[in-house]
């Protein structure tokens, strides 16, 4: 699974963006470690997943 693939199904699901940032919010609050995995799982580089759990924690 990349992160390209994962956004193409959110999206075929109907996903919002804004459904996807809260995804990423409750993802971070309720297991931060397991957020790092998995955004590494999907391949994503190390600068752009900090960015994401730092807009993520902002809520």
């Amino acid at each position: 699974m990349t992160k390209d693939k994962f956004v193409a199904i959110l999206r075929a699901a109907g996903i919002t963006e804004d459904q996807m940032h809260k995804l990423h919010v409750e993802f971070e609050r309720t297991d931060p470690k397991e957020h790092q995995g998995f955004l590494e799982y999907l391949g994503i580089p190390p600068a752009e997943i900090t960015s994401i759990r730092a807009q993520s924690a902002k809520g």
